[in-house]
């Protein structure tokens, strides 16, 4: 009885109908009767009963409402439903047909109303009613797991709506016998929300500002934005696909063309795509730069900016901070380092510039978009010293009073010169779950226009500023879902399209909510979706290793540029839900850095020998950056300074890019051994740049050794000559006493010291070599000595 009683009063058909009859009459008119009675007597308690078993028996078929045309009814008109039936049972479906049921209750006013209907699930007939006589469609018989498609035509009269405007609940059901119940019942049940204005033509239309976004995660490689004007290098040619007219990027850029909306932008997608129209590199398998292939996005990319150049013209457009950084994760986990405010601050310039340029328009700045519009007191701090004055906020984070009974305007002040501009949440979701599936799209343009109409009816009498955020990146799918719902929400009655200049001037609704909610109130969900404290730390140690390095460089922008560019995509609201590719950016940062800094560096030199007590030391630095650079002192050490010294061991390098230059230091040995010797580069203000070089000197005081064995050489020759000239004496002596002879003098050679100039030692530095110069110095190099 029970689901026959879900039938609210229909008779069943057919041979059903005629056995039920013959078993009505077996059981007697008096006990007929009697049951009568009883189910009146009790019919204040059978509801909750009847409701229990339906929940039960209309689950056995599944409908789906693909299609509704129109979205809104008017009078006099009719609706055309279509969709599909399964049949999810395990017995056959027979006497099947497609009904509409009409809630008795009347129209829904109240945006809490249409929530516990939203949440209402299974048959009750009590308030989801009967079927409409004379509009039913007929359906084939239904075995276990087949389905069939349906389409049903009913006038706008049969659905029984009044004068007075609301929302009306119309429940689409397929009705007929299965083996579980064999009476006439409902087997499944989609309802549907149908905006029916009446007669409220003298509500003040609610003004709407629909927020069309047009964001995308980061595309360029932080290695591939390099100082030396190549062209640059993607991470991916993901962007192809979205930028084509099927494509996400491409479908949103069509349909907003059309639509009464402001445009909310990222820049960096703008610089992005237009990098696309000139010829790019992509990066190789596993990010690989070194070897990269020729992108083939230009042509598309070409036609993505024309067209959307055309899509904007004459409407609003905001431009987020360049690359959409995340202020929440900036607020919960960078701890308000004066260094991040002031890169978002020079973001929020930098994006209204490129939006501005690339577009041709002159954008709406200073706006912050928190995830969600979720915001806490660190939030909105971090949001006004980055430089906003508004806020896109959204009123399920800063709630309203809850004595508070409609929806009032967007935009009001939060102190301290802020704006927040709390967007709602029940239109600004109502697409969050919307797939290819047809019925979610449908069932979804369905409610955002009943929750439109009913904010209005709310309080007719006020005039209310709405602001809609959708989600950053909606899929094709939700796109078009939400074209079709903010179009016909622009040709009701009920609602006129606005600006987002016009609802930030909005005039505030006194009673609205202006207390920011505290840190312990901020989402859970949303806070491990965050950036990690590690990132900002990671990214504040290359933010003071750059400022080191670009000391150096005569062509700063060059590398600060990219470089900036790379640090707001690191930071980015696009890595949400993507905290592999987020940890790989952000460390290619780094490396991109440790790159740029070890590009110039002290050649690698192997021993020396110094022969002699002076001598030249040539050590050589390579820059292969595509600049000069200057501002750098090499500097020389030794372990030794007894054995060896160093004069002048510091002397100032400057190189063009692309060259090597060589620089001697003059030396003195005192002693033979070995020296170690310590080259390093360092900032003029003494700051240690990159690594440093050791080699070994050995020593040998050739000079001295040399003197010593002249100076025995000499004392020979001398010692030599003395004997000759005795022995010549004596012999003279003999030979004169023999003869009576005569005396003689020694024959002596002419002396003369040898000389020469000794090595030339220039301290000067060398010339430059070019790129082919020798590098690393041969095994067992020999210096001027």
């Amino acid at each position: 009885m029970g689901e026959a009683a879900q039938a609210a009063g229909r008779a069943p058909t057919g041979p059903r109908r005629r056995l039920l009859r013959g078993t009505a009459l077996l059981a007697g008119a008096a006990l007929l009767t009697g049951l009568l009675q009883a189910a009146g007597a009790t019919a204040s308690h059978a509801a909750p009963r009847l409701a229990a078993t339906a929940a039960t028996g209309s689950r056995a078929a599944t409908v789906s409402v693909n299609g509704l045309d129109p979205q809104i009814p008017t009078p006099g008109g009719s609706i055309t439903v279509s969709g599909t039936v399964v049949n999810n049972g395990k017995s056959k479906i027979t006497d099947a047909r497609m009904a509409a049921h009409v809630a008795p209750g009347g129209a829904l006013h109240t945006r809490s109303a249409l929530e516990s209907e939203e949440a209402r699930t299974g048959f009750d007939v009590s308030l989801d009613g009967k079927d409409i006589n004379g509009h039913q469609v007929t359906m084939p018989d239904l075995a276990p797991g087949q389905s069939a498609p349906f389409s049903m035509k009913i006038p706008v009269s049969a659905l029984y709506f009044g004068d007075s405007g609301g929302v009306y609940v119309v429940g689409i059901a397929l009705d007929g016998l299965n083996a579980e119940v064999p009476a006439d019942h409902v087997l499944g049940i989609k309802r549907i929300f149908l905006p029916w204005y009446g007669d409220s033509s003298g509500a003040e239309p609610t003004k709407i500002t629909n927020l069309w976004p047009l964001t995308d995660r980061p595309h360029i490689d932080p290695r591939g934005d390099s100082d030396s004007q190549q062209s640059p290098i993607f991470t991916d040619d993901d962007l192809v696909k979205e930028l084509k007219p099927n494509g996400r990027l491409g479908e949103m850029v069509k349909l907003g063309g059309s639509l009464p909306v402001t445009w909310v932008v990222d820049p960096d997608l703008l610089a992005t795509v237009e990098a696309m129209t000139k010829p790019y590199r992509v990066a190789g398998s596993g990010g690989d730069v070194t070897n990269p292939t020729q992108g083939t996005g230009s042509a598309v990319a070409k036609q993505w900016l024309n067209s959307l150049k055309t899509a904007v013209a004459g409407h609003e457009v905001v431009a987020l901070p360049f690359g959409d950084p995340d202020i929440a994760s900036l607020a919960h986990h960078a701890k308000g380092t004066t260094g991040d405010l002031d890169l978002v601050k020079t973001g929020t310039a930098l994006g209204k510039t490129t939006v501005d340029l690339i577009l041709g328009v002159q954008s709406v700045t200073d706006v912050a978009w928190p995830v969600d519009g979720a915001i806490d007191s660190s939030v909105v701090s971090v949001a006004r010293s980055s430089g906003a004055d508004q806020i896109i906020t959204r009123n399920d984070s800063l709630r309203e009073h809850s004595t508070l009974d409609y929806t009032p305007t967007s935009a009001r002040s939060i102190g301290d010169g802020t704006t927040a501009v709390n967007t709602d949440a029940a239109l600004s979701t109502a697409f969050d779950g919307t797939t290819s599936a047809p019925q979610s799209a449908t069932l979804a343009v369905q409610d955002y226009l009943a929750q439109s109409l009913l904010i209005t009816l709310e309080a007719p009498d006020k005039q209310r500023s709405i602001v809609v955020a959708p989600q950053r990146m909606p899929s094709i799918a939700q796109a078009k879902a939400m074209a079709t719902a903010i179009d016909a929400t622009d040709d009701s009655q009920w609602a006129d399209s606005a600006g987002y200049g016009s609802a930030v001037k909005a005039k505030a609704d006194p009673q609205a909510n202006r207390k920011v909610p505290s840190s312990s109130a901020y989402p859970k969900a949303l806070r491990a979706g965050e950036l990690p404290t590690e990132a900002f730390q990671q990214l504040h140690e290359v933010q003071l290793n750059l400022d080191d390095f670009v000391v150096i460089l005569t062509i700063k922008d060059r590398v600060t540029v990219p470089f900036r560019n790379a640090m707001l995509r690191a930071i980015s609201t696009g890595w949400r839900g993507d905290d592999s590719a987020e940890r790989t950016y952000r460390d290619s940062v780094g490396t991109y850095l440790t790159d740029l800094i070890g590009s110039v560096h002290i050649l690698q030199k192997s021993d020396l020998t110094l022969s002699g007590r002076s001598g030249t030391i040539p050590v050589t630095v390579k820059n292969e950056l595509g600049q000069p650079i200057n501002g750098l002192v090499l500097r020389l050490g030794s372990n030794s300074n007894i054995r060896l010294k160093i004069k002048d061991p510091q002397q100032p390098i400057a190189i063009d890019g692309g060259h090597t230059r060589t620089l001697k230091f003059q030396t003195t040995a005192s002693a033979n051994g070995p020296a170690q010797i310590t080259a390093h580069l360092y900032t003029r203000s003494g700051a240690l740049y990159g690594g440093a070089v050791d080699f070994k000197v050995q020593l040998t005081n050739v000079t001295d050794l040399v003197m010593l064995i002249i100076a025995a050489g000499l004392l020979l020759l001398v010692l030599a000559g003395v004997r000759i000239y005795r022995q010549r004496k004596r012999h003279a002596a003999a030979e004169g006493g023999a003869n009576g002879g005569t005396g003689g003098g020694v024959d002596g050679d002419d002396g003369g010291d040898t000389g020469g100039t000794g090595p030339e030692h220039p301290g000067d530095p060398a010339v430059d070599t070019g790129q082919d110069s020798t590098e690393p110095s041969p095994a067992g190099e020999k210096v001027d000595g």
